[in-house]
């Protein structure tokens, strides 16, 4: 019954479905469905597949080109997207695309650092260089919050150089995480379980103290002033999200991603002061940009990024979700481990992958937006999520979810076989490759 159930959702999906055949008018309709939308959402089945960053990197150059977009927030340390910013905008030292992205050194490396990234970044950089858009350059921002350390030597190293002896103020509020060494968990910990006095009030007092001081601070660069100050708001959130991360997950899960609409929300207005326009593509997970309340993360009281753009801008938003049936994938075994080039086993039977697959074409977007479609994909069925830890030993347990598509997202693309995104620093083990299961025997 369900297999039979699944055969007919599949050939609506492939009655409806507009195939990808790596023309340049691929996108054309999915542009035509986005349409005004101020804020187009594009996510990832994973955090390590070559398709879904090839797909995104085309999608948002169209979006650049043909509908005036000025901003990409990806789910990326802020001070580390910044220094992309600085050098697509040409005002940097750095004279390559690979030297722009040499700040993305915390796990997983690859995430940014890896060729489909470098390609778009040099393309950007070619685009600002010869373009005068009507609404400034085209800028690259990041929307996490785990670049604790990095953002107050940030705020430090603005203060230097425009008020010294607000500069000595906000060393002695930071002085509160000297015991730490830049390790952002341990300072959770402590103060978590009370072994240590929190900062929670020394971070809220510089936060403050920056914002009192903007109109004067903002005189000089209004970009370089927009920068420290969301170091310091950084700071603020993720100290707050270092001490709840011990206390419980949807806790600190709800944080992040409320920290990642926050810095959206300043960036929108950010935009709109400097420049009268803010038109954003956001890259980021299916996890955080599927509309939470679709899934059973939301019903145990999770939220997430594209919920709250939703809420927010209701009209305004179009959420676009990636998908895959099998191939390969970078990904770690265990968290802080080397990068590795997995096999990314076939979907379980009844998830929305396996119906994507028994669609039985290679790669192609369907609309959520159709009513046929949504209310065929509004079901609850299993959902595959690959982050920068793969497990397919668990596969069951660690990488699926319940979910209705079609109240995720606004058009879902399918990639059928997929690869492994390249890293920039191509290892002997990613180069080797996944041990089969029947080594040694080959069978």
């Amino acid at each position: 019954m369900v297999a039979a159930a699944s055969s007919s959702v599949a050939n609506l999906v492939k009655e409806h479905a507009h195939m990808l055949t790596g023309t340049t008018d691929d996108y054309k309709p999915l542009l035509d469905l986005i349409g005004d939308s101020n804020f187009v959402l594009l996510g990832e089945a994973s955090h390590g597949t070559h398709e879904f960053y090839a797909s995104r990197a085309k999608i948002t150059k169209q979006l650049i080109r043909e509908k005036g977009f000025n901003a990409i927030a990806v789910e990326a340390d802020w001070p580390d997207a910044y220094r992309v910013n600085r050098f697509i905008r040409e005002r940097s030292s750095d004279e390559e695309a690979i030297e722009a992205l040499e700040d993305f050194k915390r796990f997983p490396t690859w995430m940014w650092r890896n060729a489909d990234v470098l390609n778009l970044v040099g393309w950007l950089r070619e685009y600002n260089g010869h373009h005068a858009p009507a609404y400034g350059k085209v800028g690259w921002y990041g929307l996490d919050l785990y670049s604790l350390f990095r953002s107050m030597e940030a705020v430090l190293q603005f203060l230097d150089k425009v008020d010294a002896e607000a500069a000595a103020r906000a060393r002695a509020r930071y002085a509160c995480f000297d015991h730490y060494s830049d390790n952002s968990q341990a300072y959770g910990y402590a103060a978590s379980t009370g072994r240590s006095k929190a900062c929670e009030g020394a971070v809220m007092d510089q936060l403050m103290e920056l914002s009192k001081q903007a109109g004067r601070y903002a005189k000089g660069d209004l970009d370089e002033f927009f920068y420290a100050q969301q170091n310091a708001r950084l700071v603020r959130n993720a100290e707050e999200y270092y001490r709840t991360m011990f206390e419980g997950h949807v806790d600190s899960w709800n944080l992040r991603d409320r920290h990642m609409m926050e810095t959206l929300e300043h960036l929108v207005a950010h935009l709109k002061a400097r420049v009268g326009k803010a038109k954003i593509i956001i890259w980021a997970h299916n996890s955080h940009l599927g509309d939470a309340r679709a899934t059973q993360m939301g019903e145990h009281g999770e939220l997430n990024l594209g919920q709250l753009v939703r809420q927010q801008y209701p009209r305004d938003a179009f959420l676009v979700g990636y998908t895959t049936y099998s191939g390969t994938v970078t990904a770690a075994s265990d968290w802080d481990q080397p990068p590795e080039r997995k096999r990314v086993r076939p979907a379980l039977r009844g998830s929305y992958e396996s119906i994507f697959h028994d669609v039985d074409l290679p790669r192609f977007f369907v609309s959520m937006r159709n009513h046929q479609i949504e209310e065929a994909l509004s079901s609850q069925r299993l959902e595959r999520a690959i982050g920068v830890v793969y497990r397919p030993e668990t596969e069951r347990a660690s990488h699926y979810f319940n979910s209705s598509l079609s109240g995720q997202f606004d058009a879902v693309l399918h990639f059928d076989e997929t690869r492994a995104v390249e890293p920039l620093e191509r290892t002997a083990q990613w180069e080797r490759g996944e041990v089969p299961e029947t080594y040694p025997f080959a069978v």
